[in-house]
């Protein structure tokens, strides 16, 4: 089965892969470019990193500085953004028809777009007490799609401890 769900893969990629884009030599798309209804102006800040500068900004307000954590301190926030993206996943949940036997349910796209913001919140933070900066954040994935290109290539039929290690 495996080895079928890696053509299925590459498949679904090919339908969803814009063929206007260049591949870049890693196989990943170059991002597409702006477009009118959004616009990147060259003076507006970069996305992810503004991100980052905000919800430091929030944690230093409500008392969190995560520059300078102890290890004790660091243990303690992993567990607590741990707990609070929990929450948020299973609010989420409540705003996806789950309950299979229930007719009266809809998708409550509103909250849950909502809750995927919130954990963008704590993950962000969670981020910043283990350290990662956007950029680290930014390079950290780069390194791990490239892994999970390679796993959905090769079949993915045996774990292997090591491919993650240079992230």
């Amino acid at each position: 089965m495996s080895q079928l769900a890696c053509p299925f893969v590459k498949q679904a990629l090919a339908a969803v892969t814009p063929k206007a884009l260049p591949i870049r030599p890693n196989n990943f798309p170059l991002p597409l470019p702006p477009t009118p209804s959004h616009p990147r102006p060259m003076d507006q800040p970069d996305q992810l990193r503004e991100l980052f500068r905000m919800q430091k900004s929030l944690n230093e307000r409500i008392g969190v500085h995560t520059d300078a954590m102890t290890e004790e301190q660091k243990t303690e926030w992993v567990l607590n953004y741990s707990r609070a993206m929990s929450q948020e996943i299973a609010e989420l949940t409540d705003s996806v028809p789950w309950k299979w036997w229930a007719k009266y349910q809809k998708l409550d796209e509103q909250n849950a777009r909502v809750e995927v913001v919130d954990l963008f919140h704590f993950l962000i933070s969670l981020a910043q007490v283990l350290g990662m900066s956007a950029d680290d954040v930014f390079e950290a994935y780069m390194k791990k799609n490239e892994v999970n290109f390679q796993r959905q290539d090769s079949g993915y039929t045996e774990k292997d401890e090591n491919d993650s290690k240079h992230i």
